[in-house]
C-alpha cells in the first residue's frame, strides 16, 4: 500500500522536554561520552525529545504503515546554538517529503523537526528518513 503523498506538509504533535542534568549524564554514559562541566546537551540527545511523546510513532501508524516494514534510513542534525541542562526544549516535527523507489517497493518518508527553546530561539534542525518496505510492490 502506497503512502499517501497528501501527508507532505503535515505538522505532527510537538513534544516539550525540560533537560534534566541526571538524564544528560545517563545519556552520555550510554553513548560512551562524558558531559561537560556546564552540562551542555550532547548533540544526538536532541533525537530523544520526540521519543518522550507517549505514542512517538503514532504518526507512522496514522499513515496506514505497518511498523513491521519500517526501517530507519537516515538521521542528520544542523545545530544553531548549544542547549544546556535546565533548558526547556520543544521539538516540532513536520513531514516534508514522501517518495518511492524500485517501483514502489521502497517508500521514503522525510520528517524534519525544529528544536527550539521556550523563548523561541532555534537550537537545531533534525532530519529523519524512514524507509517502508512494500513486499508486494515492484514485482
Amino acid at each position: 500500500m502506497a503512502v499517501d503523498t497528501a501527508a507532505i506538509g503535515t505538522e505532527l504533535p510537538a513534544t516539550t522536554l525540560t533537560v534534566d542534568p541526571g538524564r544528560l549524564r545517563f545519556f552520555a554514559k550510554a553513548i560512551g561520552d562524558t558531559v561537560d562541566d556546564d552540562l551542555r546537551v550532547p548533540p544526538t540527545f536532541l533525537f530523544s525529545i520526540e521519543l518522550e511523546n507517549p505514542n512517538a510513532f503514532g504518526w507512522v501508524e496514522q499513515l496506514g504503515i505497518d511498523m513491521r516494514f519500517v526501517l530507519h534510513g537516515e538521521q542528520s542534525f544542523t545545530y544553531h546554538s548549544p542547549a544546556h541542562a535546565g533548558d526547556v526544549l520543544t521539538a516540532t516535527p513536520r513531514i516534508t517529503d514522501i517518495y518511492s523507489k524500485k517501483g514502489g517497493a521502497l517508500e521514503f518518508i522525510v520528517k524534519e523537526t525544529a528544536v527550539t527553546r521556550a523563548d523561541g530561539s532555534l537550537v537545531a534542525d533534525l532530519k529523519t528518513v524512514i524507509v517502508v518496505r512494500n513486499p508486494g510492490a515492484g514485482k
